[in-house]
C-alpha cells in the first residue's frame, strides 16, 4: 500500500518472518529506537544491533516528552553520518511519537523507517505523520506531521501484546468499520469474535481495510483542517474517559465507550435508529469485557445516572 503525502510517499509492507527486521541491522548508517519491553520479548531478533547505535526506551506515557526526544537526538549526532542517518523505531503508538519528532527536527528531516507493534499502531496511527509530545503537564501539547519513508507490519508481535493493549487496538478497528456505515458494521458483527482470538488472517483483513479507509481521509486532508477531523468521532468523550481514569482507561477502550456515548446521544436526538445503536453497543461490549462493565456500570458510565 502506497500513501501519498506532500512530505514524500511512503509504502505499507506486512512482512511474514523476522528476516527482513534482521536485514534492517546491516542497513549502513542506522540508528534503533526499541520500546524495551519488546526488546526483552524479541531479543534474538535484535543480536546484530551494534550497542552503540541502538536506544531502548521504556513507552510510558511520562516518558513521550521533548527530553526524551533531545536525548535520542544527542545520541544519533554522534554518529557520523549526519543527514544520511537512517531512524528505525520498533515500538506502539509512544515510540512512534517520540521518533517521528525526532526524525522530523534532526537536520530537518531524515529517513525514517517505523515497525508498528501494537494493534493501534498497526491500523491507524502508523500511518498519517502525527507526532505529539506531552509537555509539563499538558498533554499532546507538542507536535508535527511527518511520516516514515516505510512502515513494517509483522503481525506475529500481537501474539505477545497484553489483553489491555490489544483490546484497545480493536477499538480502533470497530471505529472504522462504524464510520464506514452500515456494510462495515455488519461486517465487524460477524468477525468481532474471531478478531477477538487474534487470528492473523482476519486481523490482517482488517487492518488493511482500516488503513486503506484512513488513507482516504489523510490524502485529502493530511493536516487535520477538514475531512480528516470525521475521523476523531467518538473521541471528545473518548478523552474524557481517559482523564476521568487517569489514563488507566486506554485510549482505544476509551474510544469504544465514546462510542457509545455519542450514539446514545444520536438516538436520543433521533439521528441514528435503535436497532443500529443496539447493534453497535453489542459489538462495542465485546471489548470492554476487561473493564468488567455491568449493564448498570456502562449507563452510569455514558449517561451519569
Amino acid at each position: 500500500m502506497i500513501i501519498s503525502s506532500l512530505f514524500k510517499d511512503y509504502s505499507v509492507d506486512f512482512i511474514y518472518s523476522t528476516n527482513e527486521i534482521q536485514e534492517l541491522q546491516k542497513m549502513k548508517d542506522t540508528y534503533f529506537v526499541i520500546d524495551e519491553k519488546v526488546y526483552a520479548l524479541y531479543i534474538k531478533i535484535f543480536d546484530n544491533i551494534d550497542k552503540e547505535k541502538m536506544l531502548l526506551i521504556n513507552a510510558i506515557e511520562s516518558n513521550k516528552n521533548i527530553d526524551i526526544v533531545l536525548l535520542v537526538c544527542e545520541k544519533m549526532t554522534l554518529l557520523n553520518s549526519k543527514r544520511n542517518t537512517i531512524l528505525v523505531s520498533i515500538g506502539g503508538g509512544i515510540i512512534q511519537d517520540i521518533t517521528g519528532f525526532v526524525a522530523n527536527v534532526l537536520y530537518r528531516g531524515i529517513k525514517w523507517i517505523y515497525v508498528p507493534t501494537t494493534l493501534l499502531a498497526m491500523c491507524d496511527s502508523c500511518i498519517g505523520g502525527k507526532s505529539s509530545l506531552n509537555y509539563k503537564h499538558f498533554k499532546n501539547l507538542l507536535g508535527s506531521f511527518y511520516p516514515p519513508d516505510q512502515i513494517i507490519i509483522y503481525l506475529d508481535f500481537l501474539k505477545t501484546l497484553s489483553l489491555e493493549d490489544y483490546y484497545s487496538g480493536l477499538g480502533e478497528v470497530v471505529k472504522f468499520n462504524i464510520i464506514a456505515g452500515e456494510k462495515g458494521i455488519l461486517k465487524i458483527e460477524s468477525k468481532i469474535k474471531m478478531l477477538l482470538t487474534r487470528d492473523n488472517n482476519e486481523l490482517e483483513d482488517f487492518i488493511i481495510n482500516s488503513l486503506q479507509f484512513k488513507k482516504s481521509f489523510i490524502e485529502e486532508d493530511e493536516f487535520d483542517k477538514g475531512k480528516r477531523i470525521f475521523l476523531n468521532f467518538a473521541h471528545t468523550f473518548g478523552h474524557a474517559f481517559e482523564s476521568a481514569s487517569s489514563y488507566n482507561i486506554p485510549h482505544g477502550t476509551a474510544v469504544v465507550l465514546g462510542m457509545i456515548t455519542a450514539n446514545a446521544i444520536s438516538l436520543q436526538r433521533n439521528l441514528l435508529n435503535e436497532r443500529l445503536t443496539k447493534t453497535i453497543e453489542n459489538i462495542c461490549k465485546n471489548i470492554l469485557l476487561l473493564l468488567n462493565l455491568t449493564e448498570n456500570n456502562i449507563t452510569y458510565l455514558i449517561c451519569g445516572a
